[in-house]
């Protein structure tokens, strides 16, 4: 099962804020991309992955699809307590 990335889990250096450029790229025939080589590697991603595609205020976004696996325990250390009402179990 796939997940969509959290926001939680970029980071300045894993998108490359630090040294942040947009990328110029060209819509082929097929209406293919290709992803810059610094995105790719900022992010992460590798050949044969799947991402969603979403068009969102005028703009394409895609984001990329994570096994859950591999983003288990971004979430270590978050408190998950809180004051329940009486009637609640």
């Amino acid at each position: 099962m796939f997940f969509p990335v959290a926001a939680s889990t970029l980071t300045e250096a894993s998108i490359g804020l630090s040294s942040y450029r947009m990328h110029t790229v060209t819509i082929s025939p097929k209406f293919q991309v290709v992803i810059p080589q610094a995105v790719r590697e900022a992010m992460g991603l590798r050949t044969g992955e799947k991402a969603h595609v979403i068009s969102f205020r005028n703009r394409i976004e895609i984001i990329p699809l994570r096994d859950i696996r591999k983003i288990r325990g971004y979430l270590k250390g978050i408190d998950t307590s809180f004051n329940r009402q009486g009637d609640r179990v």
